[in-house]
């Protein structure tokens, strides 16, 4: 884990843009399509310290942004190269554009400030989506991602970040996927690699002076 000190070097509010992945209620709300990975997210405290992570964001002057997966009803546009996707087209809850489904999960409040960011296809939420401009053009140099899932769009979300030259935070309990001991074998083996790891409480000793992003 990186010192507090080192912590608070990276996580500048006016270069810091906290991301949250797909913490949408058709995902981790109680009407999710995934219902395993939307109790584990929930028990074990992840979406709960998302929802504490963007509060303190909001309150520090750091722009959160929202990473959400939709498709439109006629499914144009879509995704069809690999099993996930197909297994998606039918399940009881979809994630169409419009939907409940595709809201930003409670307890995560959203405020006029937050920048949602809606995409129709592929696995990332950096990658193929206006994520990277946006990021360059808010002054980004640390992105803090947090959500679902550690099994897909968490991994991809790190590498794209990392391959586009940023410095990526993970807060490690901020972070879910299935089955519960994937995702720290996951976040200790692979992700520390390219990231910084931190809890959330570590995150939120660093932002808690508010300040504006000027």
């Amino acid at each position: 884990m990186p010192s507090h000190a080192q912590l608070s070097e990276l996580l500048d509010p006016a270069s810091t843009v906290l991301l949250t992945v797909e913490c949408q209620q058709g995902v981790v709300g109680p009407d999710s399509a995934l219902p395993e990975l939307a109790r584990e997210a929930r028990s074990s405290g992840a979406l709960r310290n998302v929802a504490r992570l963007v509060a303190a964001a909001h309150h520090s002057g750091v722009q959160v942004i929202h990473a959400i997966a939709e498709r439109r009803p006629d499914g144009r546009g879509a995704s069809r190269n690999a099993r996930l996707f197909r297994a998606a087209e039918r399940l009881a809850v979809r994630q169409l554009a419009g939907s409940t489904a595709v809201r930003v999960a409670p307890p995560i409040e959203v405020t006029e400030e937050d920048i949602v960011v809606r995409r129709l296809h592929g696995l990332s939420p950096v990658h193929g989506t206006e994520v990277d401009a946006l990021l360059r053009n808010l002054g980004c140099r640390t992105l803090v991602v947090t959500g679902v899932s550690a099994n897909v769009a968490i991994p991809n979300a790190v590498f794209d970040a990392v391959n586009l030259g940023y410095t990526v935070v993970v807060p490690a309990d901020a972070v879910a996927g299935v089955p519960a001991e994937y995702t720290p074998a996951m976040i200790r083996h692979t992700l520390a690699l390219v990231a910084t790891v931190a809890t959330t409480d570590e995150v939120l000793g660093c932002l808690q002076r508010p300040r504006g992003r000027g």
